[in-house]
């Protein structure tokens, strides 16, 4: 009995001996076989990402601001020309912004041309609240602390 116990013991002790080693000798194996492929990366198409000009409209509200803030003369064209260019680079330049990127963010929200974050476009139109009635609560509690002690 007590040798089939020791026998048991052995094998069981080799079994997980062999079931120790034999993932780390494959992943060892898998792992150097891999080492001699290469994986080729595709090369994506080189895109243009965010505003690529600006449209007459937007030429003219530009403009418009300008004259306003005196860096540009004359009547606004709509047309995005170097004379708009220049003065916008001067406009960011004077506010101490880079000058390389026209516009800039910066430049337009001070010139009264950025996002609206009014609480209207957020929140949508004001809901009428509720008449303020009391609490049920509240005045149980109150009604009952004062006329109960008296």
């Amino acid at each position: 009995m007590r040798l089939a116990i020791k026998k048991l013991v052995v094998l069981s002790f080799a079994m997980v001996l062999c079931a120790g080693y034999a993932p780390a000798s494959t992943k060892a194996a898998s792992k150097s076989a891999r080492h001699g492929r290469h994986k080729t990366k595709r090369k994506a198409s080189w895109k243009k990402k965010g505003q690529q000009g600006i449209n007459a409209e937007r030429a003219t509200e530009i403009q418009q601001a300008l004259i306003r803030q005196n860096y540009l003369t004359g009547e606004p064209t709509g047309e995005w020309d170097s004379r708009t260019q220049a003065a916008l680079i001067k406009y960011q330049g004077d506010n101490g912004w880079q000058t390389k990127v026209v516009p800039d963010s910066r430049a337009l929200i001070k010139l009264g041309l950025g996002p609206n974050y009014s609480a209207e476009l957020l929140n949508g139109p004001p809901k009428a609240l509720p008449a303020a009635t009391p609490s049920t609560t509240a005045s149980r509690s109150i009604e009952g602390t004062a006329g109960g002690k008296q």
